[in-house]
């Protein structure tokens, strides 16, 4: 073997996965079919999960240097409130994916990920032992890896899901947006988001001093696949939809997108698989994509990482499908509602007006907020615990040690058994996986737990809490303790327990 996993794609999920991967352990080569990257900054912020997450690995602040928070989000272009309570990072980060993209590459680096350049996969041959991935590089034999596993993380057009026979169903486009960073000299206001006009929509909104991200919309015409984007189409559709280019120049880069939405019938093929773009492509309406990406990592990483060190069955990958193929179902969803509420006309004049009275309900900002910035995802969970299969408050927690978050804990991305309860049966259960769970004794802080789609709840008496940071099982501190469910959860999550 050349590796245990083969990535295809350096784009943020791939480098997110090959980040999970080498603190699980597993030996990573991520391949690329670019030379080098494009200082292309499609998306450009992170949401709350993803700063969790961040924050969870002892990363986060590299990011928050180099970004702006910004207690700023919409749903269509109709803005939402934020709840400081839900999460220790409520407000979205705005940060150039370019940028995201050179802080997880170096942090890769450091865990001892290895890269390969202008490597576009070929071919893809899987057998009962392993993947060998062929690589075009342009010399007359194919270059080829062979590896575990190959998950394929390399964007809508994705090779490595049509090499694998995986179906991308959805719908077709109905409008066609152009996007570019560029100088607005003459714009008037510090930015513009989303101001729908009768031709389409558009948006200016700065990044950097100087430099704006420009976005225009134009509906019920759709351009070949294949058409080149250039500047001058960028700035004839600004003046097609807003009546002028202010000035447009110096462009950075161009591109196009459309509001097409679709999704890989399986996340898995046997010893291939597929994350973020790879797996699901949808109108970018709130700044999903990269988000869902890199979460779809987490979700991936630890377990494909315990299968590699042979401490959990192959059968724990299926889980990866069945907990984020119905996250990215929703986002597709709440994206072609974001893509309909946008169009032009009158029939959609009332409709973003009734919509909008709504939106000054609590229960309903609350609802819509957390289908984008994804903290209240429960995964299927046996048990009926609230906090099972939820992502774990990043509570206050006091320790031997001091006092601590939740969230570090998490930094070397090990299983946690959080005892706040000091109960002997809790390290007797846990004493089977010893070397794969790491049993924390502490007090809870507080006494009530905020859980976003939930509300506050006492706080557990005991938690099993997965690399990703989701509660596999929990304890009421109000109710007899069940050693034999937390076992149960131990051995579906990290593999049957050492003998002796």
């Amino acid at each position: 073997m050349d590796a245990d996993v083969v990535i295809a794609g350096a784009g943020p999920t791939g480098l997110m996965l090959a980040c999970e991967l080498r603190l699980g352990g597993a030996d990573v080569v991520v391949v690329e079919r670019l030379a080098e990257r494009t200082g292309e900054s499609r998306a450009g912020g992170i949401h709350s999960r993803t700063l969790e997450v961040l924050d969870q690995r002892g990363v986060l602040d590299r990011f928050l240097a180099e970004g702006e928070l910004q207690p700023v989000g919409h749903f269509s272009g109709l803005y939402l409130d934020f709840d400081e309570s839900e999460s220790r990072h409520p407000y979205p980060l705005m940060i150039l994916q370019s940028a995201i993209e050179r802080l997880l590459e170096e942090w890769a680096s450091e865990l001892g990920v290895r890269f390969r350049w202008s490597s576009p996969v070929g071919g893809v041959h899987q057998d009962e032992s392993g993947v060998t991935v062929e690589l075009d590089t342009g010399d007359a034999a194919p270059a080829a890896l062979r590896a575990r596993y190959l998950v394929g993380c390399d964007g809508g057009r994705s090779t490595v899901r049509r090499l694998a026979g995986i179906d991308f169903p959805g719908t077709e486009p109905t409008m066609t947006a152009l996007i570019g960073d560029v100088e607005l000299p003459d714009l008037p206001e510090e930015y513009v988001w989303v101001r729908r006009r009768p031709a389409g929509d558009y948006s200016a909104i700065a990044f950097e001093p100087g430099w704006y991200r420009v976005i225009t919309s134009e509906y019920d015409r759709v351009p070949g696949r294949d058409e080149p984007v250039t500047f001058e189409q960028l700035r004839q559709s600004l003046i097609r939809v807003a009546g002028t280019d202010f000035g447009m120049r110096e462009p950075r880069w161009v591109s196009r997108f459309t509001d097409a939405a679709r999704q890989a019938a399986r996340y898995r093929a046997g010893r291939v698989l597929l994350a973020g773009d790879a797996a699901h492509i949808h109108f970018p309406a709130g700044g999903q994509g990269l988000n869902m990406g890199v979460q779809d990592a987490v979700n991936l990483g630890w377990k494909l990482a315990a299968v590699v060190r042979g401490e959990a069955p192959e059968s724990l990958l299926d889980s990866y499908h069945a907990e984020r193929h119905p996250v990215g179902e929703r986002v597709l969803q709440n994206t072609r509602a974001q893509s309909a509420l946008v169009r032009p006309g009158a029939q959609t004049d009332a409709l973003r007006e009734v919509f909008g009275s709504l939106m000054v309900f609590d229960d309903v900002n609350r609802h819509l907020r957390h289908m984008l910035n994804a903290l209240d995802i429960r995964y299927p969970v046996d048990g009926d615990h609230p906090l099972e299969g939820r992502r774990v408050p990043d509570a206050d927690l006091d320790t031997s040690e001091g006092a601590a978050y939740v969230s570090e804990l998490l930094h070397s991305a090990r299983p946690v058994l959080l005892d706040l309860g000091g109960s002997a049966e809790v390290a007797t259960a846990v004493k089977g996986w010893a070397d794969r769970v790491d049993l924390v004794e502490a007090r809870s802080a507080d006494e009530l737990w905020t859980v976003p789609a939930v509300g506050e709840i006492p706080a557990p008496a005991a938690l099993l809490v997965r690399p990703d940071g989701h509660v596999a099982w929990a304890a009421s501190a109000d109710e007899a303790l069940d050693p034999a469910a937390l076992r149960t959860a131990l051995a579906t999550w990290f593999g049957p327990p050492l003998r002796g």
